[in-house]
């Protein structure tokens, strides 16, 4: 439990307030908004439920995170970065948010689209004009309905509006410095794309290296593929089909090599696409299918059936494919928004995938994508990634989860609509990447054959 000191706005005197949070509650919720401290500013039980009360203590003051806490265990808010001010305005606040600590991680739903977040009067605190704290000036919270954000009330704070204490903290801008360094510059673009276009695989047999991308059903296997190919072409392309269904828009093996407009040659990688995982035995993407995948064996194009593996023919399957034809580096794709909230039956699903995989010695890598939709500070700027500590817990959660080291989780932004200088930065260092770590497998591999043969 942490202690705050706040000034009281009604005496020259200052009174320590206590935070009912956590340090690993607060160090959660911070972490969500960036790099910031909390300073309590409203307590409830100490300066009263009325709306008085509420703006005489938080007015002006910023940008703020409330907290609310129910007799039942629940802890839930919301947040907004404009400031309360009694202006009389509907506020519009792209950046809102309201949460509920579900186990130990708070779980944020941005506001819709087109609503205001408030009409900024004397009232209670409020939340799209939805969510109602302090309701009637009594320790209640209030759910008018409406639709500015896409709640289950029951799940936000179960069948107890009675409030046991509400608090507002006041949110502090902390500067850090990056727990990972990138030029974020042309010259480092270009730079870059020089190194991917000269590349030449270790093991002279090998013309392009093969690196299978996989994941869950809209992780974004097929955006990443998108999103290299834009920068090669200096255009948006959508080539491999990708989209936010519920189930996998790649019903397909397919392999994709890359083009490059700038000297109209091919480059020295192909990316393979693959169906997407699903939780449920029976859909999406077979564990059998991706260890013939990734013995080569699969051809472009063949169509997936989650209910019947893949079977080569006899005369293929009888002998080993070429150290060309096989896979050299594996791309775990996972969506940075959806890391907490991934399944047992997904975990365990990919850890029989990485066990096959380090059964064969392939070099594996973790892509954690839309980490803009992730984190309003990385939204607001990318170049933020690398301060962002709501990121960084994010890629220590999936290098837990998956059981990979952090260096090997790479935070990218796909294109979704335009070409950026800050998103190529990210997406080439991380294909930069997945070619020097085939090449270590490929390395070994060309050892492991010439040691057969001696």
């Amino acid at each position: 439990m942490g202690i705050l000191t706040s000034n009281n706005l009604t005496s020259t005197h200052t009174i320590p307030l206590t935070s009912i949070l956590t340090e690993e509650q607060r160090e959660q919720l911070c972490a969500s908004l960036g790099n910031v401290k909390l300073s309590l500013l409203y307590k409830a039980s100490v300066h009263g439920y009325k709306a008085s009360a509420f703006h005489q203590r938080c007015d002006r003051q910023g940008p703020t995170l409330l907290v609310a806490y129910n007799r039942s265990g629940y802890i839930f808010g919301g947040y907004t970065s404009v400031d309360y001010a009694q202006s009389g305005q509907y506020i519009t606040d792209k950046d809102t948010f309201i949460f509920s600590f579900q186990g130990k991680i708070p779980v944020c739903i941005k506001i819709n689209r087109g609503h205001y977040v408030r009409l900024d009067d004397a009232g209670v605190p409020s939340f799209g004009q939805q969510l109602y704290f302090c309701y009637k000036n009594q320790p209640v919270v209030y759910s008018l309905g409406g639709n500015a954000f896409s709640i289950n009330t029951a799940l936000m704070y179960g069948k107890d509006p009675q409030l046991s204490e509400c608090e507002v903290y006041k949110i502090i801008r902390t500067e850090e410095k990056p727990w990972r360094n990138v030029l974020w510059t042309a010259e480092r673009k270009d730079e870059l794309m020089e190194m991917i276009r000269n590349h030449k695989p270790v093991v002279a047999s090998v013309s392009r290296v093969r690196i299978l991308m996989i994941g869950p059903v809209g992780a974004g296997k097929s955006s990443f593929f998108n999103s290299i190919n834009s920068i090669f072409m200096s255009r948006i392309t959508s080539k491999a089909m990708s989209g936010s269904a519920a189930t996998s828009l790649t019903t397909q093996f397919r392999t994709y090599p890359v083009v490059d407009h700038h000297e109209g040659k091919l480059l020295p990688f192909v990316l393979c696409d693959t169906m997407g995982l699903e939780e449920q035995s029976g859909a999406g993407l077979d564990i059998e299918d991706i260890s013939s995948i990734l013995q080569g064996h699969v051809p472009d194009r063949y169509k997936f059936n989650p209910t019947t593996p893949f079977q080569p023919d006899e005369q293929k399957s009888s002998r080993p494919a070429s150290l060309q034809e096989k896979i050299h580096c594996v791309v775990y794709v996972i969506d940075a928004t959806k890391i907490s909230l991934m399944s047992d039956k997904l975990q365990e699903k990919l850890a029989s995938i990485r066990r096959k995989v380090n059964s064969l010695g392939i070099s594996q890598i973790v892509l954690m994508t839309k980490v803009d939709e992730a984190c309003p500070l990385v939204e607001e700027d990318l170049q933020s990634l690398y301060v962002s500590s709501y990121i960084k817990t994010k890629v220590q959660e999936v290098s837990s989860r998956l059981g990979v080291p952090v260096s090997c989780v790479l935070p990218v932004k796909n294109y979704s609509q335009e070409l950026e200088l800050n998103s190529d930065v990210l997406l080439l260092s991380a294909l930069q990447q997945m070619l020097n770590f085939a090449d270590d497998y490929l390395d070994d591999a060309d050892q492991m054959e010439d040691n057969i043969y001696i």
